[in-house]
Order: C-alpha cells, then sequence, then structure tokens
C-alpha cells in the first residue's frame, strides 16, 4: 500500500510539472502567441527547467518573521494536497475505505491553516491581508462545496467514492444534476483561488496575496499545492459528474478536459469584483445548493 500510494505521489507530481506547461501553452494561445516552445520539442522541457531554476535559487528568510511556521506551512500545505488522493478508489491494493467523501471533506477544510500560518508567520501586513482573503473566501466556498456533495451522498445513499462511480454506468450525474455541476465547478475555482476568484492575489497591492514573503523552495511548495489541487478536484469532478473506472483511459482524458476547463477560465474570465464574492457564495451558490439538498432528501424518501 505504501509502494503504491510513493508511486501515486511521483505520478502527480510529474502530472503537475506538465499541468503548468499546458496552462502556459493554452494562455499563450488564447493571447495569439506560442507559450513555451523553446526547450526541448514543443518545449516538453520546460517545467523541468522551471523547477531546477526555482530551487537553486537563493532563499531569503524575512528578518522578522517567525522561523518555524514561516518555514514549515508550505510543507504542511503540500502534505495536505498529497494526502488528499488516498481517496481517489484504484482497486488494486491501494487504499479503499468506505468513509472517503468525508475524509475528503475533513483534509479540504485543513487546507486553510497553512494559508493562515503562512500568511501570519511572514510578519509582513501584505502577507497576512492576502491570507485573511484566501482563508475568508475558502471556507465559504467550502459549504457550498460540502452541501453538493451532501446531495450526492443522499442520491447515491453511500459516503464511498467507489459508488459514484458504480451508479454512473448507464448515465452520467452531470445530466441529472446540471444545476448542481456547474456550482460545484464554481466552487472549485474559489476553493483553489483560480480566476475569476483570484481575490487572494489581489489587484496593485496584495501582488502576490499571502505569499509575498517567499522565494525559492518555500514558493515551489506552495505552487505544487495549487496545481496537485488543480489535478485532484479535476479527478473528483470527473468522478462525481462524468463517472468512469479510475483505471480506463477515457477517465483520464475527461479529467484533462476538467483541467482545461480551469485553464481555460483564468485566459477568459476577468476578475470578479470583490464584493461580488461573498454574495456568490452567501446569497447565490450556498441557497441553490441547499434547495437541491432538500430535493434530494424528499426524493429519497419517496422512493423508499
Amino acid at each position: 500500500m505504501i509502494v503504491s500510494y510513493l508511486m501515486l505521489i511521483v505520478c502527480v507530481l510529474v502530472g503537475v510539472a506538465f499541468v503548468t506547461l499546458l496552462e502556459r501553452k493554452i494562455l499563450g494561445y488564447i493571447q495569439i502567441r506560442k507559450g513555451p516552445n523553446k526547450l526541448g520539442v514543443l518545449g516538453l522541457l520546460q517545467p523541468f527547467s522551471d523547477a531546477v531554476k526555482l530551487f537553486v535559487k537563493e532563499q531569503g528568510t524575512p528578518s522578522m518573521s517567525n522561523f518555524l511556521p514561516y518555514y514549515l506551512s508550505p510543507v504542511f500545505g503540500l502534505f495536505i494536497a498529497l494526502i488528499l488522493w488516498s481517496v481517489i478508489p484504484y482497486e488494486l491494493g491501494f487504499i479503499n475505505f468506505d468513509m472517503s467523501v468525508l475524509f475528503f471533506l475533513c483534509c479540504l477544510s485543513l487546507g486553510v491553516y497553512p494559508l493562515m500560518s503562512a500568511g501570519w508567520s511572514s510578519n509582513c501586513k501584505y502577507s497576512l491581508l492576502g491570507s485573511l482573503r484566501a482563508v475568508a473566501q475558502t471556507i465559504s466556498y467550502e459549504v457550498s462545496l460540502a452541501l453538493i456533495l451532501l446531495s450526492y451522498v443522499f442520491l447515491t445513499g453511500s459516503f464511498s467514492f467507489v459508488d459514484f462511480s458504480v451508479y454512473q454506468s448507464s448515465v452520467w450525474l452531470l445530466w441529472l444534476m446540471f444545476p448542481l455541476s456547474m456550482v460545484w465547478l464554481g466552487s472549485c475555482l474559489a476553493e483553489m483561488n483560480r480566476t475569476p476568484f483570484d481575490f487572494a492575489e489581489g489587484e496593485s497591492e496584495l501582488v502576490s496575496g499571502f505569499n509575498t514573503e517567499y522565494s525559492s523552495g518555500g514558493f515551489v511548495l506552495i505552487f505544487m499545492a495549487e496545481y496537485v489541487s488543480i489535478l485532484f478536484m479535476s479527478s473528483i469532478s470527473t468522478l462525481l459528474f462524468l463517472g468512469g473506472n479510475v483505471l480506463s483511459f477515457s477517465f483520464y482524458m475527461k479529467l484533462v478536459m476538467v483541467s482545461f476547463l480551469f485553464i481555460w477560465s483564468r485566459g477568459t474570465l476577468p476578475r470578479l469584483r470583490y464584493d461580488k464574492l461573498m454574495y456568490m457564495a452567501w446569497k447565490s451558490f450556498l441557497p441553490l445548493s441547499l434547495n437541491f439538498l432538500v430535493f434530494f432528501m424528499g426524493l429519497k424518501l419517496i422512493l423508499i
């Protein structure tokens, strides 16, 4: 089990490298330019060049920072992002537990702590402001994510992600629950601080959100945690809405398409106004997901 998990982690980290290349290529073509195309064939070696460049840069530490939490926050952020992958049902002697939905929600909630401690321990008011914005946003949209998942739990009668793929052998839940799937995609974008919800990065006053004081290795770990989350949320979205066996080629094609949607939104949509952020979380997404939850609870009672 440990060997299979380590192999999965290595594959995920290699996948992260190429997701960054895919993003730069897609954004390049959206902006009518080539994107990375110098290193290797079609720029395939660009991610490895970036990794080497970032890791060999000098590690600067703010003199007034809280040293231990400052260094450990990016490590814990990446650790939580990687541990989430244990809920994907691989059926090959891998971790396969019945409460995977619950475990997913617990680990997702833990993700705010590295954000908060990274901003606070930098001892810089801009980093603290960026982390506060990121934490407030993440917590707000996690409520909608949890309610949407509860709707699925009521529909399937199971807390296991294995059953989600089994139930979709005939028809995708995307067609049965189209409004919820759109709310899910929007909440995922907000959860990962992606455009149009990248308020943690702010405008001219915050530059890069909570990680303004990080460079070299610390920045790489934060960056990797973000892209590991994108890949993971793409795979969970595929499991929930598009079904399919995790070991099939079609599953990974769907996963790439969902990742493409996340990247496409970055190249197309402008950043929302900040006062619209909580409006969407509490007055748009939350009532819709709550209504659907009540509807599916009633539907389950009628069917029983």
